[in-house]
C-alpha cells in the first residue's frame, strides 16, 4: 500500500515565488516572441493586429542604415572563433593544473579575476592598449621610412584580434572552472592503464582522455559561444568600426519604433536556443556511445 507524502506547510509559498521568478524572467521573452508575430497594422503593444510574418520580412529587407545580415554574420564568426578558442585552452590548461605548477594560485586567480572586473572597464582597456599598439606601430613604420605601408595601415581593432581576446576574458575562466571540475573527479587509472599497454601520451589523451570528458568540452564549447553571443559591454569599446549584432540591437531600440525590432530579439533567441539544442544532442549522443563502449 502506497503511502502519500504530504507537502510541508513551506512548499506552496515558496512554489509560488518559483513561478514569479519563472514568470519574471522569461515572460519579457516570450512577450517579445509573440509581438513579433504582429500583422502589417500591428504596433510595440497588445493588442495584436493579426499574426503574420511581415516584420521578419521587414527585418529581411534591412533597418534603415544597419545591415543586418553582416551583423549577424560577424556574430556567427566571433562566436565561432571564441568558442573554439575557448575549448582548446580550457583543455590545455585544464590538463596543465593536473601537475604541479610554480604559481599556478597566482595565475588562477589573475584569469578568474576577469569575472569580478566591471566588463566596461575591461573593455576601455582592451580598446586603450591596442590604440597604443596601433601608435607604436605606426611610428615603428614612420621610422623605417615605409610611408605606403603607413598609408595603408588602418588599425588592430577589429573583430577576430581585440573583440576576440575581449569576450575571452569572459569566456575563459568559465571554461578553467568546468575543467578544474571535471579533472578534479577524473580517474587517471584509466590513463595509466593505456600505458601500461603501450599507448603513447597522446593516444592516451585522444582514446581515452578526451572521450571521457567530451560532454564537458561540448559544455564548454556552448559557453563560449553564447556568452560571446550577447556580449555588449566587453565588446563595445574594443571592436573598432564595426558591430557584432548585439551592438546593433542596443543602437536600434532607440531608433526603430516597430516590431522589426522584436523579430531582430526573436531571431537572435532561436540561434541561442539553437545552439542549445545541438549541444544537448551532441551530449546525449556522446552518453549513448559511451554506454554502447561499455554494454
Amino acid at each position: 500500500m502506497k503511502v502519500r507524502e504530504t507537502r510541508p506547510a513551506s512548499f506552496w509559498p515558496l512554489a509560488t515565488v518559483f513561478s514569479l521568478f519563472v514568470l519574471f524572467m522569461y515572460g519579457p521573452m516570450l512577450v517579445i516572441f509573440l509581438l513579433s508575430f504582429q500583422g502589417p497594422e500591428g504596433g510595440l503593444t497588445f493588442p495584436m493586429r493579426g499574426v503574420s510574418l511581415h516584420w521578419f520580412h521587414k527585418l529581411a529587407e534591412g533597418l534603415g542604415v544597419v545591415d543586418i545580415g553582416a551583423a549577424l554574420w560577424r556574430s556567427l564568426g566571433l562566436g565561432a572563433a571564441v568558442m573554439l578558442s575557448t575549448v582548446v585552452l580550457s583543455v590545455l590548461a585544464g590538463l596543465a593544473f593536473r601537475k604541479r605548477l610554480a604559481g599556478s594560485n597566482t595565475l588562477f586567480f589573475i584569469v578568474v579575476a576577469s569575472l569580478i572586473m566591471p566588463s566596461i572597464i575591461v573593455s576601455l582597456g582592451i580598446g586603450l592598449e591596442f590604440r597604443l599598439m596601433d601608435n607604436a606601430i605606426k611610428a615603428t613604420l614612420e621610422w623605417l621610412g615605409m610611408e605606403s605601408a603607413l598609408e595603408g595601415y588602418g588599425t588592430s581593432l577589429g573583430l577576430f584580434t581585440s573583440a576576440l581576446g575581449a569576450h575571452l576574458t569572459w569566456t575563459l575562466p568559465f571554461g578553467l572552472l568546468i575543467m578544474f571540475a571535471v579533472f578534479n573527479r577524473f580517474n587517471p587509472a584509466y590513463e595509466e592503464a593505456a600505458r601500461d599497454l603501450g599507448a603513447t601520451p597522446w593516444q592516451g589523451f585522444a582514446h581515452v582522455v578526451l572521450p571521457l570528458i567530451a560532454p564537458s568540452v561540448v559544455g564548454i564549447g556552448m559557453f563560449g559561444f553564447t556568452l560571446s553571443w550577447d556580449e555588449i559591454a566587453r565588446t563595445s569599446q574594443a571592436i573598432g568600426d564595426v558591430n557584432t549584432l548585439p551592438l546593433e540591437l542596443q543602437g536600434l531600440t532607440s531608433t526603430v519604433t516597430t516590431p522589426s525590432i522584436y523579430a531582430l530579439g526573436t531571431l537572435t533567441t532561436v540561434v541561442s536556443f539553437a545552439v542549445m539544442g545541438i549541444t544537448l544532442a551532441l551530449v546525449w549522443a556522446l552518453g549513448r556511445r559511451g554506454k554502447g563502449r561499455t554494454g
